[in-house]
């Protein structure tokens, strides 16, 4: 990791627009070293971004005046959830006994200085990934983490489960307001928003999800993003856990 810059100075490219300031979130730096190059992490904030928002106009407004060629733009992934009205009020969701048994599994640290969250450690959540998942598939994936946990691996459930299933976030995971008592599914078809952004803005594109223990991609639109790169560039996850509001981030060779 680089040293840590308080701010960047980018040239945007419009006239209404003709400075503006790039700043990283508390604790995080703008520059990340990753395989011997220096890239800046430049993040957009943003007003609160709702349900009622289009994604294509968002990043119209946003990102527009300051994507350049050869950038990359990540995503967070419940950005893209949220305009697409994927979040519920968590007194809707019905907890069943699966959920309830797998919720009681997860290692979350509770009680100890290295918890930060529930998680899926909550029945709510667990319910929202067992239904991304389907049954079957959840039932499998606690099967085989069964058996092997005991071995020393870990991860095997949210490997089998997968990614959509994983990217759901429980209710305290989810904490602006008005949005307390809601909890997010995974968003819609990753995959194909992240070639629509590709094909309007001209940059490779990538959805992710990130947060204190990584991240990973949900939908990548190119070949110049890897699922690697995303995770070694966003592993400190500079677009931070709580009111940043910086859903974007324009990933940017530093020159």
């Amino acid at each position: 990791m680089g040293q840590a810059n308080n701010s960047v100075t980018t040239r945007a490219l419009t006239a209404e627009m003709p400075q503006y300031s790039f700043k990283a979130n508390a604790g995080k730096s703008l520059e990340a070293i990753v395989g011997g190059t220096t890239y800046l992490r430049l993040p957009i904030k943003t007003r609160l971004i709702t349900e009622h928002d289009d994604l294509m106009e968002v990043l119209e407004l946003y990102v527009r005046p300051h994507i350049q060629t050869g950038d990359f733009l990540f995503i967070s992934e419940k950005v893209v959830a949220m305009t697409q009205g994927r979040i519920l009020p968590y007194r809707t969701i019905k907890v069943g006994w699966l959920a309830r048994l797998l919720s009681r599994r997860v290692q979350n640290k509770i009680h100890t200085k290295d918890f930060r969250g529930f998680g899926h450690g909550t029945a709510m959540a667990m319910q929202l990934l067992i239904e991304e998942a389907g049954y079957p598939r959840a039932i499998f994936a606690a099967a085989v983490a069964a058996l092997t946990r005991p071995l020393g691996i870990h991860g095997a459930f949210y490997y089998l489960v997968g990614k959509l299933a994983k990217s759901v976030d429980c209710p305290m995971s989810f904490s602006l307001y008005p949005y307390l008592h809601y909890a997010k599914l995974a968003p819609l078809k990753p995959w194909k928003v992240a070639a629509e952004v590709r094909d309007r803005f001209g940059t490779d594109v990538a959805i992710v999800d990130a947060n204190y223990r990584g991240s990973f991609t949900l939908g990548i639109a190119g070949y110049s993003i890897t699922e690697k790169f995303t995770q070694e560039i966003l592993k400190d996850n500079p677009a931070g856990q709580s009111k940043e509001m910086t859903p974007f981030f324009i990933i940017r060779k530093k020159t």
